[in-house]
């Protein structure tokens, strides 16, 4: 049986945005990409946010390193790419499982490849679905990707609380601590 890719590629897009709808304890993480009138949504997990966003950083402050810096990497995110806007309308278009970043020296553009949750990962699959697959591939240049670094941190860190003794989210009506103090 054939199955067939739809490719939501982004090249140079206008946004491209880490963002959360709900309230904390209970937030759905998005990345939301945006060219023109063009949106695509998908969810992924904080863990996989976090991830993100600290190896976009590595690899830049990996290019800032190379002689002559040639592909004028900031240090820092530049003010004019400071996005704090809420998210655009979300129609999510899958759930990420598996994702890859890449970096692209022909175009010096960071390189976001992102997979859906797989069948056998996903037992709620419907036998009736099409047989058609979707992935996202964003490409950004390193401005925006510095950028996009920056704000993902900051949305990951608006979470809950972390407990200072075993590192797990505190809710607003408490926390049963892994490590009770004696």
């Amino acid at each position: 049986m054939y199955m067939s890719t739809r490719v939501h590629e982004f090249d140079w897009p206008d946004r491209a945005v880490i963002g959360t709808i709900g309230r904390p304890g209970s937030r759905t993480f998005y990345l939301q990409v945006r060219s023109g009138q063009r949106v695509v949504s998908i969810a992924l997990e904080k863990q996989q946010s976090a991830l993100l966003a600290e190896k976009i950083d590595e690899i830049l402050d990996q290019l800032i390193t190379v002689k002559g810096n040639p592909f004028s990497v900031p240090t820092n995110t530049p003010i004019e790419l400071v996005d704090n806007d809420g998210l655009d309308d979300v129609e999510e278009h899958f759930r990420t499982g598996a994702m890859s970043l890449g970096w692209d020296p022909t175009v010096a553009q960071v390189v976001v490849e992102a997979y859906p949750i797989s069948d056998a990962d996903d037992e709620s699959h419907d036998a009736d679905s099409p047989d058609e697959t979707e992935m996202l591939v964003l490409r950004m240049p390193v401005g925006t990707a510095r950028a996009f670094a920056k704000r993902t941190r900051e949305v990951v860190g608006a979470g809950r609380p972390a407990c200072t003794l075993c590192g797990y989210p505190v809710d607003a009506d408490g926390h049963t601590c892994a490590f009770p103090e004696d």
